[in-house]
């Protein structure tokens, strides 16, 4: 009945203020999602296998035995393996960055749709405590929210409940953004960047989920793994939205 009640007062809204797409600024009228329209829908490319056991990229065209990704290729994972859900060109870019950097917190109920088609993704994260790369208290106050614990909320949404949150993780050091930087700048500005959050407790026996939003060259993963590992996790894996 609720869910009901709910549908009904998004109709009504929907003829009032009409949605309107993130992508391509038109006018959302039905589909899967409320924020994409179906054509834009249809653009969010949804990472299938093959794909890297790091990162999650997707393998194209053919693959060859023990390949090496080329976004992993440098990388010295201090987890085991990785997932992603989309690749963050075109409509999923936009979807990215309606969350990240225009408070468009609405477009997370399309994250949940996403996540839940992407294969093996609800798998993934099923049955794991999902800790998510935090931000420092100055940019989380700048933002009103971190953008990864959102996602990783969806991450146990997509899974029925089958997961839990928990901000194992705090920055202690307040780097600027890491966007234009190359993998060996971003590991160096990184370097013990995240460390355990007081209070917080490691059991060995469960599996530990690092969420991002994005996949770039796997330096901020890695940072927070490290501090990870140096508490005490043995399972640990991450998962991001999108890879770019």
């Amino acid at each position: 009945m609720h869910s009901h009640l709910v549908q009904l007062w998004r109709d009504k809204l929907d003829v009032v203020f009409p949605r309107v797409c993130v992508h391509c600024g038109g006018t959302v009228e039905e589909g899967s999602c409320r924020h994409l329209c179906p054509r834009c829908v249809r653009l969010v490319q949804i990472v299938r296998s093959p794909h890297c056991p790091t990162c999650g990229h997707p393998y194209f065209g053919e693959v060859e035995e023990n390949r090496l990704c080329l976004h992993c290729e440098a990388l010295v994972p201090r987890f085991g393996e990785g997932r992603t859900a989309i690749l963050l060109q075109g409509a999923g870019r936009s979807l990215v960055h309606a969350l990240k950097y225009h408070q468009s917190l609405q477009v997370l109920e399309d994250i949940v749709v996403i996540m839940r088609a992407t294969p093996g993704y609800v798998d993934w994260v099923r049955g794991a405590v999902l800790v998510p790369v935090p931000l420092h208290p100055r940019k989380r106050r700048e933002r009103g929210y971190n953008q990864s614990h959102l996602l990783a909320e969806c991450c146990v949404q997509a899974a029925e409940g089958q997961a839990e949150v928990n901000e194992l993780l705090v920055r202690v050091v307040d780097t600027e953004s890491q966007t234009h930087y190359d993998r060996e700048t971003r590991q160096e500005n990184l370097k013990n960047a995240f460390a355990l959050a007081p209070g917080g407790t490691i059991n060995p026996a469960l599996r530990y989920l690092i969420v991002d939003d994005v996949f770039t060259t796997g330096s901020t993963l890695n940072s927070c793994a490290a501090a990870l590992r140096r508490s005490g996790v043995l399972s640990l894996d991450v998962v991001t939205f999108g890879h770019g």
